[in-house]
């Protein structure tokens, strides 16, 4: 870790690292599922695209990001955004959301749905939710914090609840117009779906963390850039700022034991 930043944690590296899936985003409501993303898009929204939209998690829009876990102060309510309002927006893929599925495979389809066969699953979850139209209106992008080959699998997922970039799913063999997934982060690594023709490529790779772990832990090949650089550790600012906007720590929670954003300190050490 370079000397000019400030001990961080997996979680804090984590959390800059989705934030940059609203960098370019502009004016979209944003979506952050689960306390890492939910932080990112808040961490988003007070640095460098303020003109993101974000409700406070049920019924309204906020004017600044609402920590999770309890509410120590009344949030500013800019205007009221029910369920209708939000699939207009969403419709309209005018919507940026981070989603954490269970499985992914190469083409980027999703599963919450069942482990094993959906007549017979070994485990059942969530059901589809709303995958389907997430992923087929609007931009997505995905925090997974276990990156294993149970969660990026060999073939397809168990059960496609997020439509991905396989051509043999293409309804009358064309893409979804809306169809636009985008950054990937895990516990080991940035990728994206910038190699040819949507592959999966590794974009960064975390601090102490090599190409072949990454590949190792992932049920398909993945695309090696020739040069792939390290994930950007947080600044003392964002860091502060990720403080303010997690007063309760639910960040610490996240990971088993809060790991250190650099494992090559916690090797030393």
């Amino acid at each position: 870790m370079s000397q000019s930043h400030p001990p961080y944690s997996l979680a804090e590296l984590l959390i800059v690292a989705c934030a940059e899936a609203w960098r370019d985003a502009g004016e979209v409501q944003a979506t952050g599922i689960g306390p890492i993303p939910r932080l990112a898009a808040s961490l988003a929204k007070t640095t460098f695209n303020p003109a993101m939209q974000m409700t406070d998690g049920e019924a309204w829009y906020v004017t600044d990001p609402v920590p999770p876990g309890p509410r120590q102060s009344q949030p500013e309510f800019e205007s009221w955004c029910p369920y209708d309002r939000v699939f207009h927006i969403l419709w309209s893929g005018r919507r940026h959301a981070m989603l954490s599925p269970v499985q992914m495979d190469r083409f980027g389809q999703t599963n919450i749905s069942v482990i094993g066969d959906h007549a017979r699953p070994k485990t059942a979850m969530l059901g589809v939710r709303g995958f389907p139209g997430n992923t087929i209106c609007h931009p997505n992008s995905f925090f997974i914090p276990q990156h294993s080959k149970r969660s990026f699998v060999a073939g397809e997922v168990d059960y496609v609840c997020g439509a991905g970039y396989n051509p043999d799913r293409y309804l009358n063999g064309r893409p979804s117009p809306g169809l636009d997934l985008r950054l990937i982060v895990t516990n080991l690594a940035v990728m994206d779906f910038a190699g040819p023709d949507h592959a999966i490529q590794v974009r960064s790779l975390h601090p102490g963390v090599s190409f072949d772990e990454v590949q190792d832990n992932t049920g398909f090949t993945l695309k090696r850039p020739d040069v792939i650089p390290e994930t950007r550790a947080p600044t003392a600012e964002e860091l502060a700022l990720i403080a303010r906007l997690d007063p309760n720590g639910v960040r610490r929670k996240v990971l088993k034991g809060d790991p250190v954003g650099d494992r090559r300190l916690a090797e030393v050490g």
